[in-house]
């Protein structure tokens, strides 16, 4: 959506034309007020004129999705605040590396709260996720964000930096493993699916005994 954005000068144009008035003339008549106030006012026009400011891109904030389970609803929203301040941090890295690293792990981690939309049964892994594995990586890269702009080359600074970035693959690793265990319960559900299909279409014998699907 586009916004405009006015331009501060023409204020600054007035607040220096009061103090100007105020300095040269006496301010003791209504009148006095009243030719200050018009010649502000007269600024202020010119100056708008000569700057009217800018257009600006500006991104309407999503609506948040409602699932029916305000316990859902809540953690999908705690994800999409984490995914937030994750996306945060990963715009402050200068490391093209370690940028690449955290775009995978914010993929991940959005896809595993978006996945209770498909499948509330997975609430309580995906909570346990939310309170104790995703705070800590978020702690890190804080420290990383921290230690990044501090301007400072030292030893303790540099190890703590490389260390993170070394660690942030396994907790990429990580995020996709539990990512595919939430699919566990349906892998299951399938396998059951397509042998109750397989003993159908063999009793009506549409298909081999040695033929899988």
């Amino acid at each position: 959506m586009e916004v405009k954005k006015k331009s501060i000068v023409p204020v600054y144009g007035v607040a220096v034309v009061w103090v100007l008035y105020c300095m040269i003339f006496p301010l003791y008549k209504t009148w006095h007020f009243i030719v200050l106030a018009c010649s502000a006012a007269l600024i202020h026009g010119l100056l708008s004129l000569l700057f009217p400011g800018k257009t600006i891109q500006a991104d309407i904030p999503e609506e948040p999705e409602y699932t029916g389970d305000e316990r859902i609803s809540t953690l999908i929203a705690e994800g999409d605040r984490a995914v937030a301040e994750m996306r945060r941090l990963r715009d402050a890295v200068r490391d093209r590396s370690v940028q690449k690293k955290l775009d995978e792990i914010i993929i991940v981690t959005d896809k595993i709260f978006k996945n209770l939309f498909d499948d509330v049964d997975d609430y309580d892994k995906v909570k346990r996720f939310a309170d104790f594995y995703l705070p800590a990586t978020i702690k890190l890269l804080h420290t990383y964000d921290r230690f990044g702009q501090s301007g400072v080359h030292g030893e303790n600074i540099t190890s703590t930096m490389e260390r993170i970035d070394s660690v942030l693959d396994t907790i990429l690793d990580s995020y996709k493993r539990f990512f595919d265990s939430l699919f566990e319960n349906q892998a299951l559900d399938i396998e059951t699916d397509i042998r109750v299909l397989e003993n159908m279409l063999r009793t009506e014998g549409l298909m081999d005994s040695e033929f899988r699907i």
